[in-house]
């Protein structure tokens, strides 16, 4: 198991991931500005580079730096009503956009078995995390059954993209949108009855063959991540410049 960590890179306990995501939101919430953002998420790029995550935190990172581009660009030259829509826009984005790419990467390297046994050591309610452990196998299967759906189409010669849909909107939602709502709802249905045939809902404590626990690594980015939410605060508040 050692060697299986060490070949994706580094592992950390799924309650230290849980808290991540939640001092995630708070930085979003409270970033005094773009910059700051922008900050928060090279930082999870960095954690994601751990993680092995690398083309995926480079394609963030580079749509988001373009993004903020924009909004400079927009609140320097437009005006008036336009100007507010854009802006309302893209402030809620920026608020979003971090959260998201860390849900993405916890989502690509948190296995269900190891998730469960940490929400079992936290004595979590069963309603709480059976719907969350089916969301863990429910997101990849979903990006699975659309990668057959984007071969698909191109089969019958229709482009899985923004300009293929504006050349054949009809035939493009057809395509996408009716297969993959039905596969989502199968999927569903499937995962359900797997997890509870795997006796997701036993009330007996579970075994993993993984060591739960909470390492140096857990500690040491949980505290780089409360002491930037911390620097946050401290500069909105007018403490710090």
């Amino acid at each position: 198991m050692s060697g299986e960590r060490r070949k994706k890179g580094l592992w950390l306990d799924p309650r230290t991931k849980l808290f991540l995501i939640l001092i995630c939101v708070l930085a979003s919430m409270f970033a005094p500005s773009l910059a700051y953002q922008f900050a928060l998420v090279v930082l999870i790029a960095i954690l994601g580079t751990f993680f092995g995550k690398w083309k995926y935190v480079i394609k963030a990172v580079c749509f988001y730096a373009v993004i903020c581009v924009l909004t400079v660009w927009i609140m320097a030259e437009m005006t008036g009503t336009l100007r507010t829509m854009f802006i309302a826009f893209l402030g809620l984005f920026h608020k979003v956009y971090a959260c998201g790419m860390l849900a993405g990467i916890v989502l690509s390297t948190t296995k269900v078995n190891e998730f469960l046994s940490a929400m079992n050591r936290v004595h979590a309610p069963k309603k709480l995390v059976i719907p969350l452990a089916v969301m863990l196998r429910y997101i990849p299967t979903i990006q699975e059954d659309w990668r057959y759906i984007k071969d698909a189409m191109r089969m019958r010669d229709v482009s899985p993209s923004l300009g293929g849909f504006l050349s054949h909107p009809g035939m493009t939602v057809e395509c996408i949108y009716v297969p993959l709502m039905m596969t989502a709802s199968k999927a569903a249905d499937e995962l359900s009855i797997a997890s509870v045939t795997r006796g997701i809902e036993n009330p007996n404590p579970r075994t993993c063959l993984v060591q739960i626990k909470c390492g140096i690594a857990d500690w040491m980015i949980m505290t780089v991540a409360v002491a930037f939410l911390i620097f946050e605060l401290c500069v909105r508040g007018g403490v710090i410049g």
